[in-house]
């Protein structure tokens, strides 16, 4: 029905999540209405994330160098870890300004039940960093559901005879939420409140 180029475009958009076919539809509706510049702007801004992004060399975020901006700073607290299940719950902590130490993304949790373990995500590279890095404390904010509850006693059982500290947020964050989802207090609450694991 329609022709081949919005075709591909809206069944395109559909990939992003939360968007349906009428949402794609009228996003693509929209975009014909760009003019040229404007189009090839959005073209060139999605080329540039397929091209320009990668993951940290050392804590897994996303940048476009080999090693992120926190992981370069040198006004942060290198010896904290704040660990977090996905990229993007980094920017959220970072947004809030209330931690100053540096990250590790785990990119995933625990989850038998979906035949992911402790090899599939990278708790042997967060263990890495803390023999090799003079790691004082293990802050775990992973969103609390029975995947979070799981990977974090898996890694406070991995840490237990160690020096390190380990660290949960402070409850207050509604089980099963996603960090995106909790309110900045909330998260600034939690890591204010954090609870020993040791």
């Amino acid at each position: 029905m329609y022709p081949e180029s919005l075709k591909i475009l809206i069944d395109n958009l559909k990939n992003l999540p939360g968007i349906g076919s009428k949402t794609a539809e009228r996003l693509a509706f929209c975009m014909i209405d760009f003019d040229k510049d404007k189009l090839t702007d959005f073209s060139n801004a999605i080329s540039n994330v397929r091209d320009n992004i990668n993951k940290c060399e050392i804590c897994g975020s996303i940048t476009d160098n080999k090693v992120c901006n926190v992981c370069l700073s040198n006004s942060r607290e290198k010896n904290i870890i704040l660990v977090v299940e996905k990229a993007k719950d980094i920017y959220l902590f970072e947004k809030l300004g209330i931690f100053n130490g540096v990250y590790h993304v785990l990119n995933g949790l625990i989850s038998p039940l979906d035949g992911i373990g402790p090899q599939d995500i990278t708790i042997s590279k967060l263990l890495d960093r803390i023999n090799n890095d003079n790691i004082t404390e293990v802050i775990l904010a992973l969103k609390p559901s029975i995947e979070g509850e799981t990977t974090m006693q898996y890694i406070s059982q991995l840490l237990k005879s160690s020096n390190v500290i380990v660290t949960k947020i402070a409850t207050g964050v509604p089980m099963g939420t996603d960090m995106e989802y909790i309110d900045s207090l909330t998260l600034e609450m939690a890591i204010d409140e954090r609870k020993n694991m040791n």
